[in-house]
């Protein structure tokens, strides 16, 4: 992290300096290599029935694994089926959609189109794209953004996607977020790593999918690597997504098309071309003896930027976010980077990397976020570690998973009605259109043969039933990547709101 610091009177500041670096003991030799080419064997060939055991235990359809050591692929396989009820098998060249994973890739990319580390600093401007406050909006930097604290709230924008707005106009409207402190704050956010990204490609004169493809993919060799929807369809052999039912099965049951934040979450790649990215970064920007990404730019992404997890008992060890990357140390001082990917409607991925051991594994699988990724890269590192994992990752890792998709769900129990429940008014009473400069318009209708009331959203538009509660509040089931049960909806003579979208204060729409 960068921070000012104010200097007062200039002799005494150095001569206190001075005393400071005399007095100083002398600093940790860096750390150095541990794992030998034997324990990273020893690993990898337990790789096998791990992955068997963890698809056993999650029932997840499919998984593709690659390990990257030494500047080596050694260890190459896909597992289980491409769709549920159907023959396709996952192999080492099924595109799977690779969620989050996107962002340190993207920065991958963006490392590749700027000249200096330096460049990460500098404001680039996005037409239509602005934040709340005008001054952060002039001097926010590709830096701030791709590291979450430009002081947009948690995943500002998502709601939006959700009900069929495109980038341009997700982009257009985080005006209207509320800011935190500006590089004081983390909160993770989807849509401004993807201004800052889109920022880049226009100052370079292309579409975000041409620089990519131009600065990393074709170089690289990453030939089944892409950033948008369609080019994922297009692929014969890709993975469907899938999402768990109540009884344990899955089901490929949702599309998710990511386009709107197609740097932050659009990517889609296979297991082969994923391990040449590792590669690349291992070897700091140069992939088979060729220079591809320059090293500096490059090695900026992998510091770190801002605190993201305060350091917490019993181990008070703390994170931090660099530049599309989590970043941390190990009680050895080896530096470690990674990041997850997960789409609720069906997609979980992890890569994680040891760079001083020059070793990194990533996960693709086509099932929604239950811990099979992340809890096999754990298990792999803790096995080259120590021979064998330090705990059950699996319970740990789905259990983080369950509370982050349970966040936002609202304390009220729709699905039952208080005691001594109030009628609604008419329909009438509540029909008609609301307006918000966030969300755009709402319309309330009355239903098929003039029965019950449904509430359209977005531009498309999406239609919602309602159901009554009790007086002049509502509920509806949320819908998209970002469900989170069912939702209020509450009438007064001028107004709506909407409990879901209201988070941050935004989800007031006003009668026009």
């Amino acid at each position: 992290m960068r921070r000012l610091h104010t200097i007062g009177a200039a002799g005494a500041a150095f001569l206190l300096a001075a005393a400071a670096l005399a007095a100083a003991p002398s600093p940790p030799p860096p750390p150095e290599p541990q794992l030998s080419d034997a324990q990273v064997n020893t690993a990898v060939g337990k790789l096998d029935a791990t992955i068997a055991d963890l698809m056993r235990r999650t029932g997840v359809p499919g998984a593709a694994v690659a390990v990257v050591h030494q500047d080596k692929v050694v260890y190459l396989k896909g597992f289980g089926l491409r769709t549920v009820g159907r023959a396709d098998r996952v192999d080492a060249d099924t595109v799977f959609q690779v969620a989050s994973v996107s962002k340190p890739i993207s920065s991958t990319v963006v490392a590749g189109a700027l000249k200096n580390p330096s460049d990460w600093d500098r404001h680039v401007s996005l037409p239509g794209f602005a934040l709340k406050d005008p001054w952060v909006t002039g001097h926010v930097t590709t830096a701030d953004l791709f590291s979450h604290r430009s002081g947009l709230p948690d995943h500002a924008g998502d709601l939006l996607e959700d009900l069929g707005y495109d980038q341009s106009y997700i982009l257009g409207h985080l005006r209207e977020e509320p800011l935190t402190p500006f590089r004081a704050s983390y909160a993770y956010t989807n849509f401004g790593l993807t201004a800052a990204a889109e920022a880049v490609a226009r100052a370079k004169g292309v579409s975000w999918e041409k620089l990519s493809q131009d600065t990393l993919f074709k170089p690289a060799g990453m030939t089944r690597t892409g950033t948008t929807f369609a080019g994922l369809e297009a692929a014969t052999d890709r993975a469907s997504t899938h999402v768990r039912n109540a009884d344990g099965t899955w089901s490929a049951r949702y599309v998710r098309d990511p386009d709107a934040q197609a740097p932050a979450g659009g990517v889609s790649s296979t297991a082969r071309d994923m391990a040449r990215w590792v590669r690349l970064q291992l070897g700091n920007g140069t992939l088979d003896g060729k220079r591809i990404i320059n090293g500096d730019t490059l090695a900026r992404t992998h510091l770190p930027e801002i605190v993201s997890q305060p350091p917490t008992a019993p181990d008070g060890r703390t994170g931090f976010y660099g530049l599309g990357w989590n970043v941390s140390y190990d009680d050895a001082g080896r530096l470690r980077l990674s990041h997850s990917g997960g789409f609720e409607l069906g997609a979980n991925s992890n890569v994680t990397l040891l760079p001083l051991e020059q070793l990194g594994i990533v996960v693709l699988t086509n099932g929604a976020p239950v811990g099979m990724a992340d809890a096999l890269a754990l298990d792999f590192f803790d096995t080259a570690q120590y021979g064998k994992p330090t705990t059950d990752w699996l319970p740990l890792v789905a259990a983080l998973y369950e509370q982050v998709l349970n966040t936002g769900r609202s304390p009220t129990d729709y699905a039952k009605p208080p005691a001594g429940a109030r009628p609604a008014q008419d329909d009438a009473a509540y029909t008609g259109t609301y307006d918000n400069p966030y969300y755009g318009k709402a319309t309330v209708s009355t239903g098929p043969q003039g029965k019950g009331l449904v509430l359209a959203l977005g531009p498309e538009p999406k239609r919602f039933p309602l159901t009554h509660y009790d007086g002049d509040t509502f509920s509806f089931e949320t819908a998209g990547e970002n469900a989170i049960g069912r939702t209020g909806v509450t009438f007064t003579d001028t107004t709506l709101r909407i409990e879901y979208l209201d988070t941050n204060g935004l989800g007031t729409f006003r009668r026009g």
